[in-house]
């Protein structure tokens, strides 16, 4: 334990390069820096890409298609350019710096929207504008997670326990910003013009950079260690030069440093593991590298900690997989939910309710469940596992996936209802929609909200904890390519099954006239699918082996 010490003893400094002293920063003392620029840019993206469709449309005189396409190419965009900003977060810049220069890009990038929308609407100057939206938010995003957590000291009890609290409470904000930039802004730009709702995003990134800034005294900063592309490269080269050599059964006798931190700077070493043993062979020495003192070649000889660096991305792999199924059941928000929606009495009393508005109670719903969660269920649960946290991340993120399958299963129950309803008033051959009232929709919006706070965070806080100490950001990135994945698979699964359904004449589960269809079929699929990919990550999680750093460091974290 490191409860005692005035310093922190996870590898943080502060601005000067110091050693971090717990009394001077980080915690809760830094974070609401953190919670606010992430509450902006989350207000900002939001205000832009929520209603990105309606300005292709009526300012560009796009056509659906082509405006639904520009969209997702712009979303998918988002999704992965967190890979570029964590890998100069990672290996260069570190995460305090990447999130600076991004938020500049980011800022252009907005300035420039919002030019084209109050002087012109010339096509190329406004994509180079979402273009470069699409590059700064990658560079956030990816960092901003890490960099809160970073502000909680891992080899101290009370601190490490708080830090749970920072991912909830930094997807409950950025809920905050998404909720009033779908309503509010959204409002602004259709009612009183594009230029003053892009205008109002605008100045929140100036906001959400100044907010940052401010708290830059009270951080706590992890220095870069160089590139993990290049770590991992190391260790398969070794290991497949090595390949004839045997492994020694004391793994005692693998190459690691004699210093208490790891050669990776800034980095603790990590405990040897057993399983993918083919791997260790890349710190086996050979006889030359035993006879010598010198600095050993790292493209011949990696360290354990570096061979464990590789093992764990692989044993997280099957876990990340799973997400992909999760974020394809969430994409269906913004694309069936709300087809569904259209095909259902949207009216009360005078006005017409939009079909995409109902998104509006999911973000509801995870503010709701993010205060259930912290304030009711985590002392509930608590009781019954043992556990600080109420959950293992592991068993959080399993109830999520339950959850996923959960909302599938009340879309479809509800499809199942408007199509009868549909087949007692005779309106089958009618592209009309039908008099079942779309709040009914409201509890599957619920649930996915539910789903979202058990599996998302749980996500952020699982790639956090169990990516090397170095590689956090990058971890955190291929959290967020999840999402890109899902929706592609999203995509897919919609064509062929449109494809397949429609053989002998029939009009298939999804055609253009809802009511002739079974959208409750496909719903139910996505549901078999998440009840499968739930066992799959069970299967996985039972057999995942936490990262452990060597016994004397563990004791301090235990």
């Amino acid at each position: 334990m490191n409860e005692d010490s005035i310093h922190t003893g996870d590898g943080t400094v502060n601005i000067k390069g110091e050693v971090a002293i717990k009394s001077e920063g980080g915690t809760w003392k830094a974070c609401p820096f953190v919670l606010g620029t992430f509450f902006c840019e989350r207000l900002a993206y939001y205000g832009i890409a929520s209603n990105l469709v309606t300005y292709l449309t009526t300012r560009l005189h796009e056509g659906p298609v082509s405006a639904a396409r520009n969209v997702t190419t712009f979303q998918g965009t988002c999704y992965l350019t967190p890979l570029l900003g964590s890998f100069l977060a990672d290996a260069y810049w570190g995460r305090y710096w990447t999130i600076l220069v991004f938020y500049g890009i980011y800022l252009f990038g907005i300035c420039t929207l919002t030019l084209s929308a109050i002087f012109s609407a010339q096509s190329a100057v406004f994509f180079l504008g979402i273009y470069l939206i699409a590059v700064g938010t990658g560079g956030i995003k990816p960092c901003i997670w890490p960099f809160g957590a970073d502000q909680f000291d891992d080899t101290d009890h009370k601190e490490r326990a708080s830090k749970a609290l920072f991912f909830n409470w930094n997807y409950f904000t950025s809920n905050i910003g998404a909720l009033i930039a779908t309503t509010i802004l959204v409002w602004n730009e259709e009612n009183i013009g594009w230029g003053l709702g892009y205008g109002i995003a605008a100045s929140f990134i100036g906001i959400g950079m100044i907010v940052f800034f401010l708290g830059t005294r009270t951080y706590r900063f992890l220095r870069p260690g160089g590139s993990p592309i290049t770590r991992i490269c190391q260790v398969v080269v070794a290991s497949l030069h090595k390949r004839k050599l045997e492994v020694p059964q004391d793994t005692s006798l693998l190459y690691e440093t004699v210093a208490e931190n790891s050669s990776v700077e800034g980095s603790l070493k990590l405990e040897h593991t057993n399983g993918l043993r083919c791997l260790d062979k890349a710190a086996v020495k050979s006889d030359i590298e035993k006879g010598s003192e010198e600095v050993t070649k790292p493209w011949r000889l990696c360290t354990v900690t570096q061979v464990e660096e590789l093992k764990i991305l692989i044993r997280m792999i099957p876990i990340w997989a799973t997400g992909i199924i999760f974020s394809s059941v969430y994409a269906q928000m913004s694309s069936l939910f709300i087809e569904q929606g259209k095909m259902m009495d949207r009216t009360i009393g005078s006005f017409t309710i939009p079909a995409a508005s109902l998104s509006t109670f999911n973000i509801v719903g995870v503010i709701i469940w993010v205060l259930i969660y912290d304030r009711v269920i985590v002392k509930v649960a608590r009781h019954f596992t043992g556990n600080a946290r109420g959950f293992t991340v592991l068993q959080r993120m399993g109830i999520g996936l339950f959850l996923s399958m959960t909302c599938m299963s009340a879309a479809a129950i509800l499809e199942s209802k408007r199509l009868q309803i549909a087949r007692e008033h005779g309106l089958v051959d009618e592209d009309v929609s039908i008099p079942l009232s779309i709040l009914w929709q409201i509890p599957q919006y619920f649930l996915l909200g539910a789903a979202e706070v058990f599996n998302f965070i749980g996500q952020h806080e699982f790639f956090y904890e169990e990516a090397p100490d170095r590689m956090r950001s990058f971890c955190s990135a291929l959290a967020l390519l999840t999402n890109s994945l899902g929706n592609y698979l999203s995509s897919f699964v919609v064509t062929i099954v449109a494809r397949l359904t429609r053989k002998d004449g029939s009009h298939g589960w999804l055609p253009d006239n809802l009511n002739e269809g079974h959208l409750d079929y496909f719903f139910w699929l996505l549901a078999a699918l998440s009840f499968l990919n739930m066992l799959v990550y069970i299967v996985y999680a039972r057999m995942y082996k936490q990262k452990t750093y060597c016994r004397n460091l563990s004791q301090r974290l235990n």
